[in-house]
C-alpha cells in the first residue's frame, strides 16, 4: 500500500431515517485531518428548494465535492419538479459518466419527505431497506443502532438522535454535535 502524502479528510456520520410519515436527516459536525479535529461543527445537512420543492440532503466525503454534486442535483430537481427519483437517476448518470464528476468523492442522501436514496459516485441510486440510510464514517454504527431502535416506540426524529449519540460513542470520526431536519408529515 503506498503511502499517502497527505493525510486523508475523515469524517461526517449522516443518517436519514423515515418513520410515521416524516423524514428525518441528521449530522454530526465533525471534520477530522488525520489525528486532528479541525471543526466541530460543520453543517453537512442542508435543506434545499429546486422549483419550489422542499428536499433534504446530507453529505459525507469531501465537502467542494459535495457542494458541487448538490448544486447538480438542484439543476436536475429543476428541470423536472417534484421528481426526486428523477432527478436522482440523472444525476447519477452524469456522477457516473462525466470525467470530472467520476472523481468527485463523496455521497449524499436525498429526501422529498416521501422517498429516501443514497447517491453513490458508482452510479447507484439506492434506496434503503426498512426506510433508514446511513453513510460517512459512522454511518455503520448510526444504521445498526437505528434499526434496533426502528421498532421501539420512538418518532423519526428521536431514532436519528439515538442512534448518532451512539455512532459518536463508537466512532471516533464523529461527534454529538447535530444539525437535524425533518420533511414530511
Amino acid at each position: 500500500m503506498a503511502e499517502e502524502k497527505f493525510p486523508g479528510w475523515h469524517g461526517t456520520t449522516i443518517i436519514g431515517v423515515r418513520k410515521g410519515g416524516k423524514v428525518v436527516v441528521a449530522g454530526d459536525g465533525q471534520v477530522s485531518l488525520g489525528q486532528t479535529v479541525i471543526k466541530g461543527s460543520a453543517r453537512k445537512v442542508r435543506r434545499l428548494s429546486p422549483g419550489g420543492h422542499d428536499i433534504v440532503a446530507g453529505f459525507a466525503g469531501s465537502t467542494a465535492d459535495a457542494f458541487t454534486l448538490l448544486e447538480r442535483l438542484e439543476k436536475k430537481l429543476e428541470a423536472s419538479p417534484g421528481q426526486l427519483m428523477r432527478g436522482c437517476v440523472e444525476l447519477a448518470k452524469d456522477w457516473r459518466m462525466d470525467k470530472y464528476l467520476r472523481n468527485l468523492e463523496a455521497m449524499l442522501i436525498v429526501t422529498d419527505g416521501k422517498d429516501l436514496y443514497v447517491l453513490t459516485g458508482a452510479g447507484d441510486v439506492l434506496e434503503p431497506e426498512n426506510g433508514i440510510a446511513a453513510i460517512g464514517s459512522g454511518g455503520n454504527f448510526a444504521l445498526a443502532a437505528a434499526r434496533g431502535l426502528f421498532e421501539a416506540d420512538l418518532d423519526a426524529e428521536e431514532i436519528a438522535r439515538k442512534a448518532m449519540a451512539i455512532a459518536a460513542d463508537i466512532c471516533v470520526y464523529t461527534n454529538g454535535n447535530l444539525t437535524v431536519e425533518t420533511i414530511g408529515g
